[in-house]
C-alpha cells in the first residue's frame, strides 16, 4: 500500500507538520508521497529531499527570525492604505529572498537543485494571480493531465517561496511569465494532487482554527479568518482524504516564532492521540 500525507499552509504553525511526520515515523507508518502548500510546502520539500523531521524543526529554529524578519506592519499598512482607497505600494513588502536562499541551500547539500531532482514524490501548489490559475510544483507529472499545469523545472527556493507568498505580507513571486502568491488562496490541502500521484490512501492534516474573543488583537482575527478561508475552501480535499488530522495550536500567529517548540509538540501530540484509529484506517 501507498500512502501520501497533504499538510495545510498555516503560517508559523506549519511547524506542527514536522512533529506529525515524527510521530508517524516512530509509529513505523512510511509516507511514500508528500505534498504542502505555503507552510505545508516548506515541510513537505525538506522531508521529501531527505532531512528527517526532528532535523526540519531544528531548521526551522535556527532560521525561522531570518526567513520571518518581520512584524504586522505591512498588514496593518495594507488594511490603512485599502481603507484609504491607495494603493499598497509592493516596496513595502517583504520579498521572500531569504527564504529562497535557505531553501537553495539546503537543496544543494542534498545535491537538489531543482524540484525534478527529488526522489519523493512531491506535490506543491501556487497560485498565478495574473491568470487566477493554480499550478503545480512537482517532480512527477501525472499521466493524462494537463502539463501546462505542472512546473518541475524550478529550484526548490523559488517554488517554496512562490507557495508561501502570504499576501499582504510577502510580495508576489517571480518566475518566467508567472507571478506567483500563496497556494492556499485555491488549494490549501493539496489532497487531490496527492491522491493523483497513485496513492492508495492520503492523511490530510490541517489545523484547528483558534477563537475569537475579547482579548483577541487583529493577528488573531487574520489567523481566524484564514482558517475560516482555508478549511471552506479544502472542503471537497478534506473529502477526499481517508483521515483528516486536526492539529490545535493555542493561537499562534502568522509569524509567531516564539511558539515553535509547542507547535512541534501539538503535531507529535496530534498523531499519538489518535495513533490506532489511524493504523486501524490505514490496515482496512
Amino acid at each position: 500500500m501507498k500512502l501520501g500525507i497533504a499538510l495545510s499552509g498555516g503560517g508559523i504553525r506549519g511547524i506542527a507538520h514536522a512533529g506529525v511526520l515524527k510521530a508517524l515515523e516512530d509509529s513505523g507508518i512510511k509516507i511514500d508521497v508528500i505534498g504542502g502548500t505555503s507552510s505545508g510546502g516548506l515541510i513537505a520539500s525538506l522531508y521529501a529531499m531527505g532531512y528527517s523531521p526532528y532535523y526540519i524543526y531544528i531548521l526551522f529554529k535556527k532560521y525561522s527570525k531570518d526567513i520571518v524578519n518581520i512584524n504586522t506592519t505591512p498588514i496593518i499598512s495594507g488594511i490603512k492604505s485599502f481603507m484609504l482607497n491607495k494603493k499598497l505600494k509592493l516596496s513595502g513588502l517583504k520579498t521572500g529572498k531569504s527564504l529562497e536562499k535557505i531553501y537553495d541551500e539546503a537543496a544543494l547539500r542534498k545535491g537538489i537543485k531543482k524540484i525534478e531532482d527529488i526522489k519523493m514524490p512531491i506535490v506543491i501548489p501556487a497560485v498565478d494571480i495574473t491568470e487566477s490559475k493554480e499550478y503545480i510544483f512537482t517532480n512527477y507529472i501525472p499521466k493524462d493531465e494537463d502539463k501546462s499545469k505542472y512546473i518541475t523545472d524550478i529550484s526548490v527556493g523559488k517554488a517554496v517561496r512562490a507557495s508561501s507568498s502570504f499576501p499582504a505580507v510577502f510580495c508576489p513571486c517571480e518566475f518566467r511569465k508567472h507571478r506567483f502568491l500563496d497556494g492556499g488562496a485555491l488549494d490549501n490541502i493539496p489532497v487531490y494532487e496527492v491522491k493523483k500521484q497513485g496513492v492508495d490512501k492520503v492523511i490530510a492534516v490541517n489545523f484547528d482554527a483558534d477563537t475569537v474573543d475579547d482579548e483577541s488583537n487583529i493577528m488573531d482575527i487574520a489567523m481566524k479568518t484564514i482558517d475560516i478561508m482555508g478549511n471552506k475552501i479544502s472542503e471537497k480535499s478534506l473529502e477526499l482524504s481517508d483521515f483528516v488530522l486536526t492539529v490545535r495550536t493555542d493561537k499562534t500567529g502568522l509569524l509567531d516564532t516564539q511558539k515553535l517548540d509547542s507547535c512541534y509538540k501539538y503535531g507529535y501530540e496530534s498523531v499519538m492521540e489518535h495513533i490506532d484509529d489511524i493504523k486501524n484506517i490505514l490496515n482496512n
